[in-house]
């Protein structure tokens, strides 16, 4: 049965490129209803013999996809896809292995289980000016549990990918690009055209060319499923921990002390939830 998408717009620009916008107000939360959407628009990026290239925005420039709607996680998707492999993997490992290039063009934060998304994709471009990362699962009093802690290190080297989930910060896309996070940053008067222009030229060419080349680059760079199942059924199991929940009321009263701004600075205000 196909799912109607309510978060992701598609646009056609050309037979072999798409563009897809993802919008989930008020500040673009991956929610359980985003993963079965993404699962739903890989789907159509398999079974689309002309697609070749696809790039996905936020409708919101503060806000790409955001992480993980915690209050929906006991609504978590684990049935089992096309590959077998619980809803949330099953849809990033196909994203990583469809013969179809995707790209992600990044404004605003990419937190979290929506970083988790963006790492799947292919490639990964953003604003300087206005991209922020973060993996503040740990911060928030757990760790990720969508695929970071397996595709960080392949990206960003062992120490740096610690670095990045121990120390739950956010990061600007210049530090982001260094680390090897994103491909590059760019301005932000620069990041459509940039985008447009390697994708248009993606699209210009053989199908089978583009497949063949990402399968084999994929041989040594993509992580096991084995471990991002492990890595999921604790995070999962981790909602039980009196630790996590204690953390978690705490974090909910600071958000309500300090309102909007809570979101936009996450990873600043997770340093002084210890113990009060």
């Amino acid at each position: 049965m196909t799912r109607e998408l309510t978060q992701f717009t598609i646009n056609g620009v050309t037979s072999g490129y798409w563009h897809v916008s993802f919008s989930n107000p008020p500040i673009n939360l991956q929610d359980p209803d985003t993963i079965l959407e993404l699962q739903e628009l890989v789907g159509m990026f398999e079974t689309d013999d002309a697609l070749r290239v696809v790039v996905l925005e936020s409708a919101d420039p503060s806000f790409f996809i955001n992480h993980y709607d915690v209050s929906r996680a006991a609504e978590t998707p684990v049935a089992p896809g096309p590959t077998g492999l619980p809803t949330f993997i099953d849809t990033t490992m196909r994203l990583a292995t469809t013969s179809v290039v995707t790209i992600a063009k990044i404004r605003g934060r990419n937190r979290g289980g929506g970083s988790e998304a963006a790492l799947a994709f292919d490639l990964r471009f953003a604003s300087r000016e206005k991209a922020v990362f973060g993996q503040p699962e740990v911060g928030a009093g757990m760790f990720p549990g969508g695929g970071a802690l397996e595709r960080l290190p392949l990206l960003v080297g062992r120490a740096r990918a610690l670095e990045i989930i121990l120390g739950s910060d956010d990061f600007d896309a210049d530090t982001a690009a260094l680390y090897g996070w994103i491909n590059r940053a760019l301005p932000d008067d620069q990041l459509d055209d940039f985008v447009d222009t390697l994708a248009r030229r993606i699209a210009s060419f053989d199908k089978p060319a583009l497949a063949e080349a990402k399968r084999l680059v994929n041989r040594r760079t993509l992580p096991q499923a084995e471990d991002l199942v492990e890595t999921q059924d604790s995070f999962l199991d981790a909602f039980t921990w009196p630790t996590l929940q204690e953390r978690g009321a705490r974090l909910r009263a600071r958000a309500a002390e300090v309102g909007p701004e809570f979101e936009l600075q996450f990873g600043h205000y997770l340093v002084d939830l210890g113990d009060q």
